[in-house]
């Protein structure tokens, strides 16, 4: 069975900065690599939710998958859909940030 992937609005909006980031740094061409291969990551969630470390400390069903040293990707699994919840780069401190919110 297949999972829906739903990227959430602050997702979506650390996502756009990190592309803003690289674009400025490097190039809009590597930026955009970079982001597709995060969106690529995101879609194989589909066929395998549960894969990462599960978090129920912070939340129940939540995880977390490492994408290339410098990004976290955190997310709840349901039995539906895989809720999207942050794209994390350089090292930001997730648990602090989601347990403010």
């Amino acid at each position: 069975m297949s999972n829906a992937i739903i990227v959430s609005p602050e997702a979506q909006a650390q996502l756009d900065g990190l592309y803003d980031y690289i674009a400025e740094a490097a190039s809009p061409k590597i930026a955009l690599r970079f982001n597709d291969a995060i969106l690529d990551q995101l879609d194989s969630l589909r066929t395998f939710p549960h894969r990462g470390v599960a978090r129920d400390d912070i939340l129940p069903g939540f995880r977390t998958i490492g994408f290339r040293k410098r990004v976290t990707i955190a997310f709840v699994v349901e039995e539906t859909a895989t809720y999207v919840v942050g794209i994390f780069y350089g090292g930001q401190d997730f648990e602090a940030i989601l347990r403010d919110e």
